[in-house]
C-alpha cells in the first residue's frame, strides 16, 4: 500500500490532489485523495503539460465569442478545467464528510475588492455542485468569507501562512455560519476549508532570517511551516472552529511526516506524491507529540517567525504586506501572466 493511501486508511488525515490534471488526479483518488485544487500557476502548468485536452475548447471558445478578450477566454478556459476536475471527483462528493470537493481560485487581481470576490466566488459556485471557491487571505476578503459562507458556498482560504490568518478567516466563516444558523438555515452541507502555506513560510524564512546576520538549525528552517499549522490546529482544536486546516507547499519529508494523525488535510502536487509515497515515512500519529521545543525557541528569536506563529502577530491590516503574502500574490500574477501568454497565440495567430 502507498504511503498516502495508508495515512488515509489509518488516520483521521486526509490529502487532496494540488492540480485539477487529470491524469494526476486519477492517480491520486485511486490512493485515496479526496478533494483537488487549483490556481493561477496550476492552471498554466496544467496548459503547458496537457495543452491538446484543451485545445478544441480554446479554438472553440474563440470562434463563438467573437468580441472575447484574452482575458476572456483564459477565464473560459480555467472555469472548463475546474468543471473536468469537479466531474473527476463527483463519485466521492460527499457534503457530510467534506469530500469529493474542486477548489476553482478567484482572480489574484480582486484581492484589495471584498465586492469583486464575493461575486466572483458565487459565480464560481454555479459552475459545479461540489465546488469549492478559494479566496487570498487579505484583508479585503475576510469580509467576503463571511458573505460567501452566509450564502451557503464553501470556501477555502488561500495565500496564508499565519495563525493569525487562521484565526481571522475562521471566525469570519463562524459569523457567516451564525447569520445562516439564525436565520433557521441549515449549515450541514457547508465544508470550509483554511489552507496554511508552510512551504512558502519556510521559504520567506529563509531569506528574511539571514538579513540578520543569523545562522540557525537547518531543520529549523525545514519546520517552520510544520510548527505554525500544529498551533493553528491546537487552536482549531480548543475552539472548535468549522473550519478544517489543509497544508499546502510541499517541500520536504516533514511537510507530511510531522503532520499525520490530526484531522487536517494536504494538498499535494504528484511529484510530491509520488516522493511520500515511495519514502520511508513511517505512519504514526505525530501531530500529537509535544513540538520540538528547541525548534521553536530557535525561530522565536525572529520577528517574521513570531508574525506568523504567535496567534496575535499579524493584525488584519498587515495581512496583504506580509513577506511570504507579497511573494504570492506576485507569483500568482505572473502565473496568469504566463497563462494569458499560452492563450494569445489563438486569439493572435503568427503571420
Amino acid at each position: 500500500m502507498d504511503k498516502l493511501q495508508q495515512i488515509v486508511k489509518e488516520t483521521p488525515t486526509g490529502y487532496w490532489n494540488d492540480s485539477c490534471h487529470i491524469d494526476e488526479l486519477d492517480y491520486a483518488i485511486e490512493r485515496g485523495a479526496t478533494g483537488a485544487t487549483t490556481n493561477p500557476v496550476i492552471a498554466t502548468s496544467v496548459l503547458g503539460q496537457d495543452l491538446k485536452r484543451y485545445e478544441q475548447f480554446i479554438k472553440d471558445s474563440v470562434s463563438s465569442n467573437k468580441s472575447a478578450t484574452e482575458d476572456d477566454i483564459a477565464w473560459l478556459t480555467i472555469e472548463y478545467m475546474a468543471i473536468l476536475g469537479a466531474k473527476k471527483l463527483e463519485p466521492i462528493f460527499d457534503t457530510k464528510k467534506g469530500t469529493g470537493r474542486l477548489s476553482i481560485q478567484t482572480n489574484t487581481k480582486y484581492f484589495r475588492n471584498t465586492e469583486k470576490l464575493i461575486e466572483q466566488a458565487i459565480y464560481f459556485n454555479s459552475l459545479a455542485k461540489n465546488m469549492q471557491i478559494k479566496m487570498p487571505t487579505t484583508k479585503a476578503a475576510i469580509p467576503a468569507f463571511e458573505e460567501v459562507t452566509y450564502q451557503g458556498i464553501s470556501v477555502n482560504a488561500t495565500v496564508s501562512f499565519s495563525v493569525s490568518q487562521y484565526i481571522a478567516v475562521a471566525e469570519a466563516i463562524e459569523r457567516g455560519l451564525a447569520r445562516r444558523k439564525k436565520e433557521g438555515k441549515s449549515n450541514d452541507e457547508i465544508n470550509p476549508i483554511v489552507t496554511i502555506m508552510q512551504g512558502r513560510i519556510d521559504d520567506w524564512l529563509k531569506i528574511s532570517i539571514p538579513r540578520n546576520n543569523t545562522i540557525i538549525d537547518p531543520q529549523a528552517h525545514e519546520m517552520a511551516g510544520v510548527l505554525i499549522i500544529r498551533h493553528a490546529y491546537e487552536i482549531f482544536k480548543k475552539r472548535g472552529y468549522k473550519a478544517k486546516i489543509l497544508g499546502a507547499a510541499y517541500r520536504n519529508l516533514y511537510h507530511v511526516s510531522e503532520l499525520i494523525g490530526g484531522d487536517i488535510l494536504h494538498t499535494i502536487p504528484h511529484k510530491w506524491q509520488v516522493y511520500y509515497n515511495s519514502s520511508n515515512i513511517k505512519v504514526e500519529d505525530t501531530m500529537s507529540k509535544p513540538i520540538p521545543s528547541h525548534l521553536l525557541e530557535s525561530l522565536l528569536q525572529f520577528d517574521e517567525f513570531q508574525k506568523a506563529y504567535n496567534e496575535d502577530g499579524l493584525k488584519v491590516e498587515e495581512f496583504d504586506t506580509y513577506g511570504a503574502t507579497l511573494k504570492t500574490l506576485l507569483q500568482f500574477s505572473e502565473g496568469y501572466d504566463e497563462l494569458i501568454r499560452i492563450i494569445r497565440p489563438f486569439l493572435i495567430p503568427k503571420a
